[in-house]
């Protein structure tokens, strides 16, 4: 039974109440910067320290631990940051002149793994992308190879500028969708900034999960119902619950409830560190997308996903290693697939496993290198979630690796700007 739609199919945030602030006290902890100078919009980036490292013979582990309030009934924390090989530490430090605040910023592979052991209840881990920021108490001493000593803001204008001494910092476990493109429908069928109802989307942002990652399996549904909540992660669209297929700290893919009206709707996501503040998205009562992932663009030029029915054989005008590839021939029966194209009969509600042919509700036309293809099927493909099925017949037109496909959906035109090769 086939219940992901990520198998090549597809391709792969006001602050609410619960909202915590974690208060890290690292008294114990000596954090050490290093400035390398300006940068032209006059703030430093430094080498950033951190005690308590030791290499084992593959990767540098370093770690800070302490004890934490403000978030639950407090308890200890561990930072853990790796990174491979056992030469600089892979992160810098923004730090504005004036200032004694800094955040880290990754410049190399690295992870990070922050974990709070609660006095009550079980451990919560937070991954990589935790929102984090330190500051200098009054008692960091800063010194430079040359000249009088700095103040704490000049670290990062002065090349070799030391600060050394003890911090505090801020943690906020609280789950944030970006601003820019926090949510769009699914990248590889045309990433639009608009929605529908059933259609899938992706969500950006930070602290989006509490687990590295964690796709979808079949011990996670309900019988043919995809779930709601994943490794602890939940989206409302609406404030219905949408179906999560995939959740990482820094992305979240769902299926969007079927109930959702239209118009400029909240998406909030929520998980063991918190609620999101609202996104806004606009619902439109279709958004229909064609899957053509950036993979299946070819010499600048977006090929859809097209397959010889019934076989496993891509359309397309070049080998490509790992797949079997053809051009297509006028009367061939191919198959493509698709989000966000509205309602079937009989009706079939988002977070279901399709177990029937069904047919869809607005009319849609298919074109081919500018000549209308037979649509011999057009509805959600069975054993799938939310995917969209059409069977066509390609159309008598003359060979070209670069034959134009367009949709049009209840009389009104696709967007995509997506080709198909076809020979003779």
């Amino acid at each position: 039974m086939k219940i992901s739609c990520s198998l090549a199919l597809f391709v792969l945030i006001a602050v609410s109440p619960a909202h915590a602030i974690v208060t890290l006290g690292q008294s114990n902890e000596t954090f050490q910067l290093t400035g390398i100078g300006p940068n032209g919009a006059g703030q430093g980036q430094s080498n950033m320290q951190w005690g308590n490292c030791s290499y084992d013979g593959t990767n540098t582990n370093c770690t800070l631990s302490g004890t934490y309030t403000g978030f639950g009934n407090g308890g200890s924390y561990s930072f853990v940051l790796s990174y491979p090989g056992n030469g600089a530490f892979p992160l810098i430090a923004i730090t504005a002149p004036g200032s004694n605040q800094f955040s880290a910023q990754a410049k190399g592979p690295y992870s990070l793994v922050i974990t709070l052991t609660q006095n009550s209840g079980s451990p919560i881990h937070f991954y990589s992308f935790a929102n984090f920021n330190f500051e200098y108490t009054g008692s960091a001493t800063c010194t430079v190879v040359t000249g009088a000593n700095c103040a704490v803001g000049q670290v990062g204008q002065t090349a070799g500028a030391t600060i050394a001494g003890q911090i505090v910092g801020t943690f906020d476990p609280t789950p944030m969708i970006r601003t820019s493109q926090g949510v769009i429908s699914a990248g590889g069928y045309g990433g639009f900034s608009s929605v529908a109802p059933a259609t899938w989307i992706e969500i950006y942002g930070v602290n989006l999960a509490t687990t590295l990652s964690h796709l979808w399996a079949g011990s996670d549904f309900q019988g043919t119902l995809a779930p709601t909540t994943l490794a602890g992660t939940t989206v409302t669209i609406a404030g219905l619950p949408a179906y999560v297929d995939y959740v990482s700290p820094g992305q979240v893919n769902a299926q969007v409830p079927s109930g959702v009206p239209t118009g400029n709707q909240p998406v909030v996501i929520t998980t063991a560190g918190g609620t999101s503040a609202a996104f806004t998205v606009n619902v439109n009562a279709t958004e229909p997308g064609l899957l053509a992932p950036s993979a299946f663009t070819i010499n600048g030029n977006p090929y859809v996903v097209a397959m010889l029915s019934n076989t496993y054989t891509y359309i397309l005008p070049t080998s490509v290693s790992g797949i079997q590839t053809a051009r297509a021939k006028p009367g061939d029966n191919v198959t493509i697939y698709g989000i966000g194209f509205g309602p079937v009969t009989p009706a079939i509600t988002a977070g279901q496993i399709v177990q029937q042919s069904n047919q869809l509700q607005a009319s849609l036309q298919i074109m081919v290198g500018g000549v209308q293809a037979q649509v011999t099927y057009a509805g959600l493909a069975p054993n799938y979630v939310g995917l969209y099925q059409f069977n066509i017949v390609v159309p008598a037109i003359p060979a070209s690796d670069t034959a134009p496909v367009a949709i049009s959906l209840g009389g009104t035109a696709g967007t995509q700007k997506l080709v198909m090769s076809v020979g003779n």
